[in-house]
């Protein structure tokens, strides 16, 4: 299995469909389409009302999930972590001279995170790793920078073996009320993806 620890194959994947696509669309962070990374949008950020709160988007691509916030949910201040250099070099291009955004160019799981409000993480813990705990470590890691709440999504199902890996939510969720006692399942928006919202 291809794992988070092996960037190359991450990094190859995500250059590979940029090159396919094109910086401009959705397509090149690996979404089947613009309203499928919409769709899963929508379903994180029903955590809370935003507005005029700290997040932290792990995994950012091109920050598409700033965008989507700043229809009517603009958060004071967004933090976009991103581990591959092309997609992080486009996110700068795009919002890096707003002074509302900081990007952090590192992979979520080693850089130095600040703490903020809300946490999401949008596709990004989808990818497989050689490490059994991974997504316990990944989701314990990523609650730790938030003050009110985290919000992440996963698949349900993954044809076939590659990359990408797929998680049975009551595996999930039983793990997620070891570190709060607060937390809700959405799993009606779409047949092969879910959401969880996690508060302090």
């Amino acid at each position: 299995m291809h794992s988070l620890d092996d960037s190359g194959a991450v990094f190859n994947y995500h250059r590979n469909m940029a090159a396919l696509h094109g910086s401009e669309s959705s397509l090149a962070l690996g979404w089947l389409n613009y309203n499928d990374q919409q769709i899963r949008f929508e379903a994180l950020t029903g955590i809370a009302d935003l507005k005029g709160k700290t997040i932290l988007d792990a995994g950012c691509g091109y920050a598409d999930l700033l965008v989507f916030l700043t229809t009517d949910n603009q958060p004071a201040h967004y933090y976009g972590v991103e581990q591959i250099p092309e997609l992080m070099e486009e996110a700068k291009n795009r919002y890096g001279h707003l002074p509302s955004v900081t990007f952090i160019a590192r992979n979520f799981m080693n850089a130095d995170l600040p703490v903020v409000d809300y946490v999401f993480a949008s596709g990004s813990l989808n990818y497989g790793s050689n490490d059994s705990g991974y997504i316990f470590k990944a989701i314990s890691r990523l609650f730790e920078s938030c003050k009110a709440g985290l919000a992440f999504n996963l698949l349900k199902y993954v044809p076939g073996s590659g990359l990408l890996v797929s998680y049975e939510p009551e595996i999930i969720i039983v793990y997620c009320r070891t570190l709060s006692n607060t937390v809700i399942l959405k799993d009606d928006y779409d047949d092969q993806d879910y959401t969880v919202w996690m508060y302090r």
